[in-house]
């Protein structure tokens, strides 16, 4: 597939290119929605996307197209189909139990999947970059910062998470998805976690409660929004780093005018990570309803 991967995205322009991870498991098609701009080198950086709950991997990956053309980025946004990654658990919570409750292997666990894709395309010549940037808004963010609680930092550049609807607290004392306890992982997954530069995005109109934020017990004892919950979560994080002696690397950056929106979002983390500035609501192109 690796071969495959590197024809596909040999040529500039968009793509829709089929994916199977075996490692996780091969009965669960996959697909990868790609932006190759016409500036793109192999030295140009590399953008891997979650998208939300709608599965729009191919709308997530368009959120980034003008970002793409502006800076040289190749877009990747894996993109997990309801049909065969059902519910929160198939994409959300990165199957980590399988239908007994059992805890799969590490391996195994979806989060692994977009780094190994960016590690295809290192094989496959695509990218010479030794490292790639992590997005994920909404249910990705819940992926997003999920993968970097129990995935291996080494191919991540950068990693920012948007408007997630809760958070994995970075703690052994709470079962996961709660906490990072019970699935395996160590104190040393955890204080990686909170050493690493992650950055969180909060809309501050992100306030409205709906059937769409989760509402367990657990997701309310963070705050009654996705905006508070971000707060919690980056308090978490600094108590939890202070209990062990040192800074949380963390920052929480609120984001004035901008709601529940995939699109704004993404263009504000682009404008972060490759112009060194936050953008205005206007700037980003904030629609009435947003995106999922």
């Amino acid at each position: 597939m690796t071969t495959t991967l590197a024809e596909a995205l040999s040529t500039p322009g968009r793509a829709a290119i089929p994916w199977v991870d075996a490692i996780c498991d091969s009965s669960r098609p996959l697909t990868l929605h790609t932006y190759r701009p016409a500036g793109f080198t192999p030295d140009g950086p590399v953008v891997l996307v979650s998208h939300g709950m709608l599965r729009n991997g191919d709308d997530y990956r368009d959120f980034w197209v003008d970002a793409a053309d502006r800076h040289g980025l190749l877009i990747v946004a894996t993109t997990f189909g309801n049909e065969a990654w059902p519910a929160a658990e198939g994409y959300n919570n990165g199957l980590v139990r399988d239908a007994s409750g059992a805890v799969r292997p590490r391996e195994a666990w979806g989060y692994g999947i977009p780094l190994r894709v960016f590690q295809a395309l290192q094989e496959g010549g695509v990218t010479r970059r030794a490292k790639a940037h992590v997005f994920g808004h909404s249910a990705g963010g819940q992926f997003g910062h999920r993968l970097m609680s129990t995935q291996p930092h080494g191919l991540i550049e950068a990693a920012t998470i948007g408007n997630p609807g809760w958070y994995t607290l970075p703690t052994l004392e709470k079962t996961w998805p709660e906490g990072m306890g019970g699935i395996g992982l160590s104190e040393v997954e955890v204080e990686a976690l909170l050493r690493f530069p992650l950055t969180i995005l909060a809309g501050d109109r992100d306030t409205e409660v709906g059937p769409s934020l989760p509402s367990s017990p657990e997701a309310l004892a963070q705050g009654p929004h996705r905006f508070a919950r971000a707060h919690h979560y980056l308090e978490a994080g600094r108590a939890e780093a202070r209990r062990r002696g040192f800074d949380c690397a963390w920052s929480l950056v609120p984001v004035a005018g901008i709601g529940h929106d995939g699109r704004a979002m993404s263009r504000v983390c682009a404008a972060l990570w490759f112009e060194g500035r936050l953008i205005s609501a206007e700037e980003a192109g904030v629609v009435a309803e947003g995106a999922a």
